[in-house]
């Protein structure tokens, strides 16, 4: 009895959270791909229309272009982001006297939520209290930097503001990779004569392949998700020029009272994330099978 009592107890001491878990992410879930086919509007409705807000989806402007701004988005801030976590990664890995005092802060963009970091970097762009007015106090007078206002550059300050939050993260990331690499490898190319930049470009990077698809993976689905950050940064403006597909979905479904396109949005934003995300997993366990 007292066996059986210590098999079941790790089971019942989980089973609530699993439970909220079942209903409240896997069953919202269905329940979203459900209303997607529904004709739903400022309430859930029970009118089956299939596929047709998917058609209407794909046919929106609006969409269009919140797709074309992840794509910009998506790209630079992958990219950057990982380069910039890269260097700061290799940097610390020399180490530096300093690296108890840099690393946390680098990492502690981070520790502030995307909503702070977006109305800090709003203030810090916008030409009348930021860093134009600073500079034409400064007798600059002719310093102009109006790229949040600017409708063919604003979604460049989504990506900064967005880097400068996640690049320490990325170098934490890349940092425990370097740090994993067996030092008699390192030795033994330094026996042969290899300089240390070609270390890192042929042994230690190539290395550390694994390190790199979780760092886009994590800033994929960062990417994807993207709402809190432009809304306190640019409010999906000017005009519609930093709209996303997170933001389109809240617009349609609480805004534009289409709640059947908005949660057509929401499925198709899961799809790009599982896209991402079964691939990983899936070559997680293979690579754990051939170990």
């Amino acid at each position: 009895m007292k066996e059986r009592f210590q098999q079941w107890l790790p089971r019942l001491v989980l089973a609530p959270s699993f439970l909220l878990i079942l209903v409240f992410v896997y069953g919202f879930i269905v329940y979203t791909g459900y209303l997607s086919m529904t004709n739903s509007k400022m309430l859930p409705s029970y009118d089956w229309v299939g596929l047709a807000n998917y058609e209407k989806l794909f046919r929106l402007r609006h969409w269009k272009i919140a797709i074309n701004n992840l794509a910009i988005f998506g790209i630079l801030y992958i990219v950057i982001s990982s380069a910039i976590g890269l260097l700061l990664a290799i940097l610390l890995d020399q180490k530096i006297r300093a690296e108890g005092v840099i690393r946390p802060i680098y990492l502690y963009p981070m520790a502030l939520s995307f909503i702070v970091t977006g109305t800090a970097w709003k203030w810090f762009l916008d030409p009348g209290i930021g860093l134009e007015n600073t500079m034409h106090q400064w007798g600059w007078e002719s310093f102009t930097f109006t790229w949040i206002k600017d409708r063919n550059m604003a979604i460049y300050t989504v990506v900064i503001a967005a880097v400068w939050q996640s690049s320490g993260f990325v170098m934490a990331m890349f940092l425990a990779g370097l740090r994993g690499v067996d030092n008699e490898i390192i030795r033994a190319a330094q026996i042969d004569g290899a300089s240390g930049f070609r270390i890192y470009r042929r042994i230690i990077i190539p290395m550390m392949r694994p390190v790199f698809l979780s760092a886009f993976v994590v800033l994929a689905h960062l990417a994807i998700k993207a709402y809190d950050l432009v809304v306190a940064l640019t409010g999906g403006g000017p005009g519609r020029a930093t709209e996303l597909p997170a933001t389109f979905m809240y617009s349609y479904t609480f805004t534009r009272n289409q709640m059947g396109v908005g949660a057509s949005s929401a499925i198709i934003m899961l799809m790009m994330i599982f896209s991402i995300i079964v691939p990983y997993i899936y070559s997680e366990l293979k690579s754990g099978e051939n170990r």
